[in-house]
């Protein structure tokens, strides 16, 4: 008799063919036959009407610090991720001294807008050194799995100190050193190591975060562990990475393809469409395509939509800051700030009130008002120009700014704009459509857990079968076993988790059941149930019916069961035996 039976489903299952009807037997938390299963099971899902899925890999998150405190791992949970890498971009938790643990809350707050005083408040620090913080992880119960990687911010400053945080060069007994903790990490079960080189990405203090400007022998002494351990993913957000250096953004690639091709390892980076120069991704999706043939495994890491942020008067950034009958209000609760607004005299007043932003991106937000979109009840992430404040404003013969002000009353103060930064340079996402078919692009850049004051990108999976496979009117849908394949198996064989991503026998049994006529995302909403009550955009979605994580039901309909099978995913996951024998 099987565990579990889920029967009669249409099964996507993240190989890329195409979907067939059929059921899936479980026994012990992995699948054990797909197609039409006889027999009995202890219990028997029906799937009639609904997609099977595997479960979805998320290899870009920061939940370093909110796996700690949150067994569910909100948001991904909603979006049907079953296991979550975090440890990206060089920034986490480990290792840390003592005295250095402020340092580190204050790096992820600035780089990744995670409060810091959610994270000083939640994180119970178990541990010293990389190894210690996964045995901490390890001991935990969660709705999901989770993987880490060794940050590279943390390392330099376990080693070097002040000298690390403050960029000084490393010194070849400061390398040797930092390569002796990344082998640790790795030993004790790390996919990888994790670095950053944008100048985006900045210490409270305003100067970079340490390992910026690492120079190639500290990266390359880093890296060879790797390679001699023939195991591990080198990941990185590189320069040009948040549209800073487009020339620079180049010569990162040289250097990527010869680490990758030195030590037989794969290298991710962070790649986006930019507006100072819109084809520059496609320079380096066939620069990563031809480095195959000299060794090298370069996969550039895609985000499934317009990135940017989003604005309204829930979330950090503002376009009325700073004007003083606005600041006025803020002291007010949130429904009463809004009915003042709409008070006729106070809007011609606050619309009157002109500012010199301090802040360049305020003020950049406030001088591109084709790149505002009203995010609509049902969210719009790919709007036209038409749909813009300033269409809008041409439209209607109106002030851009007081279409903007009007807008942002809209649902009763709720209504959010987009403002993409990145890859949206063409108004349209058809450089995203072509990107999703390379065959070296990586899907990821969700970033679930960070970014709490202006997006909730964690959400991308949602998108992905939303508006990819069924909701695009503006170009080309696509499939969704592509859709499926990109955030299962492909993400999956990248990190080396060999045993997920794919409904065959012997694979975890990591699966989601889901309406795909329903599958959608509500409107992002700013909450405070961070620990110390901190805030955060989060984002929940339609359409899925229930999210099994090894054979067990996690979620149901949106709500979690209760049940936490997800564990520490230690080191890379061999496949079964009869795919490996095939």
């Amino acid at each position: 008799m099987y565990d579990l039976i889920v029967r009669n489903g249409l099964i996507v299952d993240g190989s890329g063919a195409p979907p067939r009807s059929g059921d899936i037997a479980v026994q012990e938390g992995r699948i054990v036959a797909v197609g039409r299963v006889e027999g009995a099971a202890r219990e028997e899902i029906d799937a009639s009407g609904l997609a099977v899925t595997p479960g979805f890999v998320d290899i870009h998150t920061h939940y370093d610090g909110q796996v700690t405190w949150d067994a569910q791992l909100t948001p991904s949970c909603w979006h049907g991720v079953t296991t979550a890498v975090f440890g990206n971009c060089g920034v986490g938790f480990a290792p840390v001294r003592p005295d250095q643990r402020d340092y580190l809350i204050s790096l992820m707050e600035s780089v990744e807008d995670i409060p810091g005083t959610a994270l000083a408040e939640g994180i119970e620090w178990e541990w010293e050194t990389f190894p210690e913080f996964m045995d901490a992880v390890g001991r935990r119960k969660l709705a999901m799995d989770v993987a880490a990687q060794v940050p590279h911010g943390a390392v330099r400053t376990y080693v070097m100190g002040r000298r690390g945080a403050e960029n000084e060069p490393a010194t070849p007994e400061d390398i040797e050193q930092m390569a002796d903790i990344v082998r640790g990490g790795m030993e004790a079960g790390a996919l990888g190591f994790s670095t950053s080189r944008t100048i985006m990405h900045k210490a409270a203090s305003g100067d970079p975060m340490p390992g910026t400007f690492a120079a190639e022998d500290e990266l390359f002494g880093i890296g060879r562990v790797l390679g001699e351990l023939d195991k591990g993913i080198f990941e990185l957000a590189p320069v040009g990475a948040a549209g800073e250096d487009v020339i620079g953004a180049r010569a990162e690639m040289e250097w990527m393809c010869r680490l990758s091709a030195e030590i037989g390892r794969p290298v991710s980076f962070a790649m986006l469409q930019v507006d100072a120069e819109p084809t520059l991704w496609r320079d380096l999706l066939d620069e990563s395509q031809k480095a195959v043939s000299e060794g090298a495994q370069v996969y550039p890491q895609i985000a499934g939509r317009p990135f940017g942020m989003l604005v309204g008067h829930q979330t950090e950034y503002h376009p009325f800051r700073d004007r003083p009958s606005y600041e006025a209000l803020l002291e007010l609760p949130f429904p009463e700030r809004i009915a003042r607004m709409r008070e006729p005299e106070l809007r011609e007043q606050i619309l009157s009130e002109k500012v010199e932003y301090s802040d360049p991106l305020a003020a950049y937000v406030m001088a591109s008002f084709q790149k505002l979109f009203p995010l609509g009840e049902k969210p719009n992430y790919e709007p036209a120009y038409e749909d813009s404040v300033a269409g809008i404003a041409e439209r209607e013969g109106r002030n851009p700014e007081e279409v903007l002000y009007d807008c942002m009353l809209g649902q009763d103060g709720l209504e959010l704009l987009l403002f993409p930064l990145l890859n949206y340079s063409d108004g349209n996402c058809d450089a995203i459509y072509e990107m999703l078919h390379h065959p070296r692009a990586a899907l990821g850049l969700g970033d679930g857990g960070a970014h709490c004051g202006i997006i909730c990108d964690a959400s991308i999976p949602t998108f992905m079968l939303s508006h990819w496979v069924r909701d695009r009117t503006r170009g080309p849908r696509v499939p969704v076993e592509l859709v499926v394949k990109r955030m299962t198996s492909d993400s999956a064989k990248l990190y080396g988790l060999l045993d997920r991503g794919l409904i065959e026998p012997g694979y975890k049994a990591d699966l989601n059941l889901i309406d795909l006529d329903a599958v959608g995302l509500k409107l992002p909403e700013m909450v405070f149930d961070l620990p110390a009550g901190g805030r955060r955009l989060i984002q929940r979605a339609d359409g899925y019916r229930m999210t099994l994580v090894g054979g067990e039901v996690t979620m149901r309909d949106g709500m979690p069961t209760g049940v936490l099978p997800g564990r520490l995913v230690r080191g890379e996951q061999s496949a079964p035996a009869a795919q490996a024998e095939a």
